[in-house]
């Protein structure tokens, strides 16, 4: 049976979500692989700042979590409860709560050497856009930095003053 998630309940194959302890998905991963079990864990560069230094670093796509292809009809899944940097799977009551092949090939169709390619963006820099919604509906203004997390700050003028507003991409439009 498939619920409106994309999950399958009862279905004995499919992508078990295993969740790991903080920040030990490679270590989870390592230990069910050596375990034999099928393992994938999605990646995605991301810039991070440390020291006055700003790098691209890869991290997990789902912090937190990884994908483990089980058949529960053949293969014993308990054992990665116990497994080192598991944290529990996700199960509805005792039951895997398991994920369509679909949804992991998915994932797997947007890499590109290994990683998460994120889909690029309409806006640039310096490109002139009109505000939708909220108090600044209908305003034009300019894009002059874009941050992660579908963010962009764009300067407005306002009552004859230049002001700085971060802004989330889905409440712009192209001029």
């Amino acid at each position: 049976m498939r619920t409106e998630y994309g999950h399958y309940l009862g279905c004995p194959r499919g992508w078990a979500v295993v969740n790991t302890q903080p920040h030990k998905e490679r270590l989870a991963l390592q230990n069910l692989e050596r375990q034999g079990y099928r393992v994938y864990c999605p990646l995605i560069r991301r810039q991070r700042s440390h020291a006055r230094r700003v790098e691209e670093v890869l991290r997990p796509l789902f912090p937190g979590y990884l994908f483990a292809r089980v058949d529960a009809e053949a293969q014993r899944w308990r054992p990665m409860l116990s497994t080192l940097g598991v944290r529990t799977l996700v199960r509805c009551g005792e039951r895997l709560s398991l994920i369509d092949d679909a949804f992991v090939q998915s994932l797997k169709s947007r890499e590109l050497d290994g990683v998460i390619v994120r889909p690029r963006s309409p806006y640039r820099v310096g490109q002139q856009v009109r505000l939708a919604g909220g108090p600044f509906d209908g305003l034009v203004a300019t894009i002059i930095d874009m941050h992660e997390h579908e963010r962009l700050t764009v300067l407005l003028e306002l009552l004859s003053r230049a002001v700085k507003v971060q802004i989330d991409d889905r409440k712009i439009s192209p001029v």
